[in-house]
């Protein structure tokens, strides 16, 4: 399989730690310049020192996806000083967790926001300066949108997640939504749904859910563990190497596409 990016431009949000990390790793690690964003500045700089100490090439910008105007300059940076953005990795993402009737109005909010509108605004960003770019030579396509959903964007039964769930939801739905749409400009669209991956946003989940359930951490761990037909955690990586799939050459034929990385937790 082909995954030298070699000359590519990708930007990929949320990348200071856990899947948009390890993307951006595996995306410099191919060959791309990756601009690196996330909320947390120290973060990104973080990602950019790792790439760079193995001779790739990085930079790092400080991003709110929940802002129009900051994915709008993110987009504008990257084709004013590399004359061209290949790709896009809507990554950023959040997460909490409560019964259903104790959800509130901000709960709700705060995870639609990130997750749902700042994929629809990275998406946005990004097709606004790849409709206008030269069509690829070899592929015919100008670009890639990949946006990272979840299990939970196909598997409903997630206890204390409703909200999450939903915008995951959105995230799945908006992605096949824009498919057809894009393909006329010769962008392709496609998303990856994780299932329990072992970062610093599981950390706390695994504890709010010990918490709701009045069991151990341990315990819920097991659980996941047990729900997952591989029989481990997934680690960041795993992930990261489907997304690089995405943003190859190997996968120029694919938009509107959800492959699932989860183990087998799901199978559809």
């Amino acid at each position: 399989m082909n995954t030298d990016l070699k000359g590519k431009n990708f930007v990929v949000t949320g990348a200071g730690s856990g899947i948009g990390r390890a993307t951006a790793l595996a995306l410099a690690k191919s060959g791309a310049t990756v601009f690196v964003s996330d909320l947390n500045l120290k973060l990104a700089q973080k990602t950019v020192l790792e790439i760079t100490g193995l001779g790739g090439s990085a930079t790092g910008h400080q991003l709110d996806v929940t802002k129009k105007s900051d994915c709008i300059a993110l987009a504008d940076l990257v084709q004013m000083e590399r004359g061209r953005l290949d790709g896009w990795v809507n990554n950023a993402g959040v997460s909490s967790m409560n019964r259903l009737t104790a959800l509130t109005e901000a709960d709700w909010d705060f995870n639609m926001d990130v997750n749902a509108k700042g994929a629809f605004f990275g998406t946005q960003a990004a097709v606004s300066v790849m409709e206008k770019q030269t069509p690829d030579p070899v592929s015919g396509l100008r670009g890639k949108i990949i946006n990272v959903a979840s299990m939970a964007a196909k598997r409903g039964n997630a206890p204390f997640l409703a909200h999450y769930v939903a915008s995951k939801f959105a995230v799945l739905g908006f992605t096949q939504a824009i498919a057809g749409e894009l393909a006329e400009l010769g962008i392709t669209a496609n998303s990856v749904c994780p299932g329990y991956v072992a970062t610093s946003m599981q950390e706390r989940e695994l504890e709010w859910e010990a918490s709701l359930r009045g069991i151990s951490v341990e315990r819920v761990k097991e659980l996941y563990i047990a729900d997952t037909p591989l029989r481990r955690l997934e680690t960041a990586e795993d992930v990261a190497s489907v997304i690089l799939f995405l943003a190859s050459s190997a996968s120029d034929f694919i938009t509107g596409e959800a492959i699932n990385v989860n183990g087998g937790a799901f199978m559809d």
